[in-house]
């Protein structure tokens, strides 16, 4: 079972690094991850290289698992949008992406997971941050009426994808956190976008080649696990 890194508040400086696309971050979850549920380090994964291929999504399907059909929390937010990002960076994790938010006057981290590429954390890990475990809105894509943030899940990849895919371990991580995220909130897979198709974002983020995987694979995928469920 894979467990996740919760955040915990940055107290070194981390020079002039800064997460490429805020605005003006193999392995699977088999769990969500509530705010309440306590998280640990895990073993790092296999490495997979970047250029490795990844096999198109298949529909299958989904999951009814005691944590998706579960009464809400008290606590859990009513999440609308899941907002993906690139840190157009070559590494990083939360902790330096935590630090260069704050070194812009921000309460933290912007996003509330981030996802590494093996240069700053294990290839495919799941960091949660502190905005997930306390349900709080994010700082990763201000739009009109600030909906994004206050209503959008923020997922941040490491790397920058302008040019290349993320890893395949990224994608799959991806895939799979994004699949119980839109299956707990019910969010639809035209609310499941790129940093830059919100309104009104003039942005390159999340890179050309994470969009396309959103456009071609994730999306028709999430698309065929509602039709499954007849939603």
């Amino acid at each position: 079972m894979l467990r996740m890194k919760r955040i915990l508040p940055v107290l070194i400086f981390a020079g002039a690094f800064a997460a490429g696309c805020a605005p003006q971050g193999e392995p699977t979850l088999t769990r969500m991850p509530f705010p309440d549920v306590d998280s640990s380090p895990h073993s790092p994964p296999r490495r997979e290289t970047d250029r490795t291929p990844t096999p198109r999504p298949e529909p299958e399907q989904p999951q009814r698992t005691a944590e998706t059909q579960a009464p809400r929390r008290r606590n859990e937010r009513e999440w609308r949008y899941i907002v993906i990002h690139h840190s157009a960076t070559e590494r990083g994790n939360a902790a330096t992406f935590d630090a260069a938010h704050r070194r812009r006057g921000w309460d933290g981290l912007g996003y509330h997971f981030v996802i590494n590429n093996g240069a700053g954390g294990p290839d495919g890990n799941i960091e949660v941050g502190h905005r997930w475990h306390e349900q709080t809105h994010g700082a990763h894509c201000r739009t009109p009426g600030n909906e994004h943030n206050e209503y959008g899940i923020g997922i941040c990849l490491v790397g920058d994808f302008s040019d290349r895919r993320p890893s395949r371990a990224q994608l799959r991580s991806l895939q799979n956190l994004v699949g119980r995220l839109a299956s707990r909130y019910d969010i639809p897979p035209e609310r499941v976008i790129g940093h830059g198709e919100a309104p009104q974002q003039s942005t390159a983020c999340p890179g050309r080649h994470l969009q396309s995987y959103i456009e071609r694979e994730l999306r028709p995928w999430l698309r065929s696990r509602r039709a499954v469920a007849g939603r």
